[in-house]
């Protein structure tokens, strides 16, 4: 973001407007304008005036005389309001014209056209939330899985921000045993034990590893698992992809190699989100286009989180398992296609195998129910309680919190330091926690943050 830009994003003083909602044919727009002008402005526009703040009120939008539309008008006056400032809502009919035409009104009688993410942005700077729960509204706005949704609601419900707030006391604990013992050593109580400051860095420690360790469980919520259907050609693959997708994408047909190229697409089945994709069929060929088309199949297999090996036959799934072995390192879920036209003697019941028919519908459930339980042993049950790290700068953050503390303990324990320069690490620390709260002035890192906001959020 230039720095022009955020010279406009930071000035509290203005009264901004925004169009919240997607641009397009619609039912519905809403309009957000907040700042300290923003009752002025509005009122200019709005006939009747809502007297009362939180209660809805039908009202002709008007300009000049000219009426641009019938719309709900809500009032939130300030402090008591998302952004902080007084705010008016105006959900106005949809579409292009209407809900653009009403910000032009706003506009000319003051407000500003809103920078992504100031809405927000202003409910940080106002105290209404701090930066790490913004950051879940962005998370949330975008969450494609229910597992996503839950993660960016304990976030904005401040679970994380707690958890590092009580991190930073801790350390702060820390820093002043350490003071005390060097500013009052020959005070009553006597200097502070080597083991009751070993034990405090120790909890601070193994803290700081709890939430890092949610990492692996963090990413697939954030981006989705990897699973790979594959198998030989014609056993049913594009049919189950186009199955669990609940609409044709891959071309089915009963020709051997017809899908030349791997087809992805992401499907929420309830823990988390699932990257299904539909692979060519492994087979050796000569065909040059068909092999290239496999060699995609393998890059996508050394990825995978699951890989499901499709085949009709239980002997045609055993040389599928056994193909992708040498391949793929994730757990292999046997899958038996086309169970509609196998007879009972042909059906598998092997541990953690599912029978489906894309035909029908037989055990797809089941395939999703296997696939969310395979992910969750692979990767590791997390604790509902301790809030998961989906976001890139948060791991940064604490990872280097955790590399100072590690720092100054190795130091401690092996006093190769003075206490107060080993103590620098500590403060560091404490550092890297505010600034990623939002303790601390940080203006590059709301850049950051909020320009990937939506406008109107």
């Amino acid at each position: 973001m230039s720095n022009g830009l955020r010279s406009v994003a930071g000035r509290l003083e203005d009264t901004i407007v925004a169009v919240a909602t997607p641009a397009g044919r619609g039912a519905l727009a809403v309009i957000r304008l907040t700042g300290p002008d923003a009752f002025a402005i509005a009122r200019k526009h709005v006939t009747p005036w809502p007297t009362r703040s939180r209660v809805a009120q039908l009202s002709t939008i008007h300009r000049d005389g000219d009426m641009l539309d019938q719309a709900i008008v809500t009032l939130y006056a300030g402090p008591d309001s998302f952004s902080g400032d007084d705010t008016v809502e105006i959900s106005s009919h949809g579409g292009f014209v209407v809900p653009v035409s009403i910000v032009a009104a706003l506009t000319l009688s003051g407000a500003r056209q809103a920078a992504p993410g100031e809405f927000t942005r202003r409910a940080v700077l106002n105290g209404k939330l701090d930066i790490l729960q913004a950051e879940a509204i962005s998370d949330l706005v975008d969450a494609r899985s229910h597992a996503m949704q839950h993660t960016a609601l304990n976030q904005l419900d401040g679970g994380l921000s707690r958890r590092l707030l009580k991190l930073r006391e801790d350390l702060i604990a820390l820093e002043a045993m350490i003071a005390y013992d060097i500013d009052f050593p020959e005070e009553d109580d006597g200097p502070v034990s080597r083991e009751r400051i070993s034990g405090a860095t120790d909890n601070i420690t193994r803290l700081l590893k709890s939430l890092l360790s949610t990492v692996p469980a963090g990413e697939l919520v954030r981006e989705g698992a990897v699973v790979v259907i594959a198998g030989p050609p014609n056993a049913g693959k594009s049919s189950l992809f186009n199955a669990l997708l609940g609409k044709s994408r891959a071309i089915v047909t009963e020709i051997p190699g017809t899908t030349r190229d791997a087809l992805e697409a992401v499907i929420g089945s309830g823990r988390y989100s699932l990257r299904l994709v539909d692979t060519a069929g492994l087979r050796e060929t000569v065909d040059p286009i068909e092999r290239l088309g496999i060699e995609v199949s393998e890059r996508y297999l050394s990825a995978a989180q699951v890989v499901l090996a499709c085949a009709e036959t239980k002997m045609g799934i055993e040389r599928t398992i056994a193909t992708i072995a040498e391949k793929a390192g994730a757990p292999i879920i046997p899958v038996q296609t086309k169970v509609d036209l196998v007879t009972n003697g042909d059906k598998i019941s092997w541990p953690n195998s599912v029978a489906v028919s894309a035909e029908t519908g037989v055990g797809l459930q089941d395939l999703l129910g296997t696939i969310d339980s395979t992910i969750a042993e692979r990767y590791g049950q997390v604790d509902p309680d301790l809030p998961m790290l989906t976001n890139a700068r948060h791991i940064h953050a604490l990872k280097s919190a955790l590399a100072e503390v590690e720092d100054f303990e190795r130091s401690w324990r092996a006093e190769k330091l003075p206490a107060p320069v080993a103590s620098v690490h500590l403060r560091a620390a404490v550092y890297v926690l505010e600034e990623l709260i939002g303790a601390v002035d940080i203006e590059d890192v709301f850049d950051q943050v909020f320009k990937t906001f939506c406008v109107g959020k």
